[in-house]
């Protein structure tokens, strides 16, 4: 079963987060709270969104997503951040289900991309991507600031 987050999920995603973390061996990284999952999901405005994969009424897997606007298009789109199934879990079609939702949300809404980003190292997931029908954006190199050197660039005078 798929359903929307509520706020009473909000401690399962944050452990499931960090499970993914450490999965992804960044652990060091995954400083949210549950305070600040709470606002970003659950306020008048939300920054994101949760939908959840259950079986048997225990907490199988999630996805977070926001959404994202294409100049190129005119139309929102939508913007996967995690997808995470818990080990027990896995091979039951819990990702699939997450994946069918976002898509079956951008079709009813009309948006018309549905992307993500995966660690090149982490093969089962590029298979499982590869095996949906995505498509690789290899052209694209993708950049990030954070931390100081945010920081510093939003500091600057020039």
């Amino acid at each position: 079963m798929i359903r929307p987050a509520t706020p009473a999920d909000v401690p399962q995603i944050l452990s499931m987060i960090r499970e993914l973390a450490t999965y992804e061996k960044a652990e060091h990284e995954a400083q949210a709270t549950e305070q600040q999952l709470h606002a970003a999901l659950f306020s008048d405005h939300p920054a994101a969104f949760v939908h959840i994969a259950e079986q048997d009424g225990e907490v199988a897997g999630f996805t977070l997503w926001f959404l994202t606007f294409s100049t190129w298009r005119g139309v929102h789109g939508i913007y996967m951040e995690d997808l995470y199934v818990r080990p027990q879990h896995r091979g039951a079609g819990h990702g699939v289900a997450l994946m069918k939702e976002l898509a079956r949300i951008c079709d009813e809404r009309g948006y018309q991309r549905l992307e993500w980003s995966v660690l090149d190292w982490n093969e089962p997931s590029i298979a499982f991507y590869d095996n949906l029908g995505a498509v690789l954006q290899d052209e694209w190199l993708r950049y990030r600031l954070t931390d100081e050197p945010l920081q510093r660039l939003g500091a600057r005078q020039d």
